[in-house]
Order: C-alpha cells, then sequence, then structure tokens
C-alpha cells in the first residue's frame, strides 16, 4: 500500500482532519481537487523540450493536459494538493505510451505535487451516446477520429498505471442515480466483478493507491451490499461514486452518509463529482475527506465567481463601475490587484477575464479546505459551519427563500451539529 492514513489530528462526531500521505505529497485532509482537462497551453520551455526529445510537431503538444487556464506554478502557489486527470482524454491525447515514454504524468506536467486518474468510467454517463457498455467493458467511439475504442478494467488500470498517479480508480459501471429499476443492481454487481479484475491488472500497487468506488444509486440495500463487497477486498481507500447526477439533494446527503458511517476508519473516502461549496461542508460534517469538480473552473468561464455569501456574477452591469474587489476578504492575487469592474470588462470580452475567475475559485476552493481542516483540529468546526452558512443567508439570495434548505438541517442533525441559529424556519430547496 503507497499511502499513509492518519485520522489523528481532529474530529468532531463524523467529520475528520486528517494527514493523508501519498508518494509525491503529504496531503491535509478534507480536500478538494480541481479537474485537469485536455487542450490547454503549456509553458514554453516544457514545448521546446518535447519537441526535441519526440519529434512531435508543436501545434500538436501545444495543447495538452492541465488545469483550465492556470499553470501548474499558479496551482501550487494557491495550495492545491492533488489534481485530477481523466484517463479517457488523457490516452486519447497525448497517449498513456508518451507518457510513460516522458517519465510518467508528474514530470510530463512539471507537477511535484499528488495525482489522482479517474478511470473512464464516468463518460458512460456523459458519453453514452458514444459508448457501449457490456462485460467485458466500454466500447467508445473516439470524438478525434471516430473509431472504436475498448476500455476494459484491465486495459483502465494498465493505461493508469502508465501515467503513473500517485491514486487510481477502478473502472465501474456508472449509470445516472436518477435511472430506477434493474439496471441500478446490474451495474452495482458488476462493478464488484470489475474490481477483481482491477486488482488482478494493478501492477503498481507499492507506487500508486487503487481506490474502489461504491455503486448502487439510490438503494440503500444496493449500497450496502457493494460497500461490503468493497470494504472486503481491503484496499488503499473509497469513493462515493454515482452521484451529483440529478438526484435530489435530501437524497445526495444520505447515500454519502450510509456510505460513510459503513466505511472503515482507516481509510480515505473520497465523494466523486463533488464541488459545490455547501455540498462539501456538509459531506465534510458526515464524514468524507476528499473531493473533485469541474465547477469551479467552468463557472469561471461563465463569468461567475465564489464568494462566502454564494456567487457573484461579474458579467452583471451592475459590475461595471464597482471598483471594490472581487471579495474584499480574499487574499488570493486576482482580489489583490483587480477591481470588478475590470474583471467585468474582461469576461465580457476577452479570454483572461475566466482566466483571473478561475484562478480565484480555486484559491476559494483550497482555503475552504484548509478552513475546513484547521476548524476541524482547532475544535471550532461547529462554530465554523454556523458561520459558513450564514454568510449565505444573509448574502446573495443564495437560498431564494431566505433560510438554510431544510435538506441541510437535516444532514447537520445527522452530523451532529447544531444549525438551530441558521435554521429559524425550515425551508424545502432542494437544489
Amino acid at each position: 500500500m503507497a499511502l499513509r492514513f492518519e485520522n489523528v489530528l481532529g474530529r468532531f462526531n463524523r467529520a475528520r482532519a486528517a494527514q493523508l500521505t501519498l508518494p509525491h505529497f503529504v496531503c491535509q485532509t478534507p480536500l478538494f481537487m480541481p479537474v485537469g482537462t485536455q487542450a490547454l497551453p503549456i509553458n514554453l520551455l516544457s514545448l521546446g523540450c518535447l519537441y526535441h526529445c519526440t519529434g512531435i510537431p508543436l501545434a500538436a503538444i501545444a495543447f495538452t493536459w492541465t488545469i483550465k487556464g492556470l499553470t501548474t506554478n499558479q496551482l501550487e502557489e494557491i495550495g492545491c494538493q492533488i489534481i485530477l486527470g481523466n484517463t479517457y482524454h488523457l490516452e486519447l491525447r497525448p497517449s498513456s505510451e508518451l507518457i510513460d515514454e516522458l517519465g510518467g504524468l508528474h514530470k510530463f506536467m512539471n507537477w511535484p505535487r499528488a495525482l489522482l486518474t479517474d478511470s473512464g468510467g464516468f463518460q458512460m454517463v456523459s458519453l453514452l451516446h458514444l459508448a457501449d457498455i457490456t462485460e467485458e467493458g466500454v466500447t467508445f467511439q473516439s470524438p478525434v477520429d471516430g473509431k472504436p475504442m475498448l476500455l476494459t478494467p484491465e486495459e483502465s488500470i494498465q493505461i493508469q498505471n502508465r501515467i503513473g498517479a500517485d491514486i487510481i480508480m477502478a473502472l465501474d459501471d456508472v449509470v445516472k442515480t436518477t435511472i430506477t429499476g434493474p439496471r441500478i443492481e446490474e451495474a452495482m454487481y458488476r462493478t464488484l466483478r470489475w474490481i477483481d479484475r482491477c486488482i488482478a491488472a494493478h501492477s503498481r500497487p507499492k507506487e500508486q493507491n487503487l481506490f474502489g468506488i461504491v455503486q448502487g444509486g439510490l438503494d440503500p440495500v444496493l449500497r450496502d451490499i457493494c460497500v461490503r463487497g468493497l470494504v472486503d477486498r481491503n484496499l488503499p481507500g473509497y469513493a462515493i461514486g454515482g452521484l451529483s447526477g440529478g438526484e435530489d439533494k435530501n437524497s445526495f446527503w444520505r447515500v454519502v452518509a450510509q456510505c460513510t458511517a459503513a466505511l472503515p476508519e482507516d481509510k480515505p473516502r473520497y465523494v466523486m463529482g463533488v464541488g459545490y461549496p455547501l455540498d462539501i461542508v456538509v459531506c465534510s460534517a458526515l464524514g468524507a475527506d476528499m473531493y473533485d469538480c469541474v465547477y469551479p473552473t467552468r463557472t469561471a468561464r461563465f463569468g461567475t465567481a465564489l464568494v462566502p455569501e454564494g456567487v457573484l456574477k461579474l458579467k452583471h452591469k451592475a459590475m461595471a463601475d464597482d471598483t471594490r474587489p472581487i471579495d474584499p476578504t480574499c487574499m488570493c492575487m486576482v482580489c489583490k490587484s483587480y477591481t470588478r469592474a475590470y474583471i467585468h470588462c474582461l469576461v465580457t470580452k476577452d479570454a483572461m477575464g475566466s482566466q483571473l475567475l478561475s484562478y480565484h475559485n480555486l484559491y476559494y476552493m483550497m482555503k475552504l479546505s484548509r478552513d475546513l481542516h484547521s476548524s476541524i483540529i482547532q475544535e471550532r468546526f461547529p462554530k465554523f459551519v454556523c458561520e459558513f452558512l450564514q454568510q449565505m443567508v444573509h448574502g446573495l439570495k443564495c437560498f431564494p427563500k431566505g433560510d438554510v434548505p431544510e435538506w441541510v438541517c437535516n444532514a447537520m442533525e445527522v452530523a451532529g451539529i447544531d444549525i438551530s441559529c441558521c435554521c429559524s424556519s425550515l425551508s424545502s430547496i432542494e437544489d
């Protein structure tokens, strides 16, 4: 096992602050992982080195894999601990063989800290019109050249072994939580069968940590069967998958609460696809440790900034002459250097606007992670949660009915956190 999870730093009921030691970095949890994608420029020095090493034309190399609009130096600067990359996209371009040839993804993208690669299974949902799912694996129609591409559990692990991330994910059978009927049960049992194939194919267990993924839709019986089956395999860590796919928030938090309660205390718990700050706070209170999502950078591209009160839409006309920073309490480079008016001008005309907002939004997420960690260690987690919610209640109409949503109040009750000061009259908002 290539990780060490020390759950001794701090606790409040189900919430925990831990130290996760990975081959490339020692991480503090709870933590948020930005998602890397393809088609983004890397620095010119790297381009020249790749050209001389491989002979690949610069135009083909110049667009590779990183966080939208940010360099690895900037990600390190804002405190990013783990970057998530997608096996499907990396294998399509530039290919795991090339990455392996050039020393692995850490060296390829000049990233000294930890990496996690997803298995490619999520494309079963997001690219379903291009995929055919069988017991053998998933056959994709490549969006690059239209050719079929078979991704089996074995191939997914072999690709991830070549890429070289600290944490690799098992290929699972992913279905939307809004789907009901026998397909949910089929996917759950197939996920358990596939984990054994992933374990057998994993050639670098002393260097890379294979996480299993709990499936089962919104059915508590199926979720329980999957949790018990994965725990029996004694994996380095476990993810809760199949959420953030359109299910109502009441169902969402109940699945998280059920799974975190049943997963081992001494292993990291990762809720996949979760990136809304409120969701992260709730899941951390319920005992989760790790999160990922494209939300902070995607919302930045639409001109929206994350702030303690909720979100700030920089494209609105009211921002045109606003000389304040995005968030007066934020210490990021963007808030120290630029006004809302300046960024408003950029986001309506220039790509630099979305880059600045991406920087700010990811800084916000890294700070949220640090605040969660420190508040648990310093035994002030309930106070932190209340202050976080009160800012949203009194802020930018984040909760349209004026109160913390009922699902949050119910989740906090299960987590043993008194937020009655924020829930004077429960609302029934489900988003």
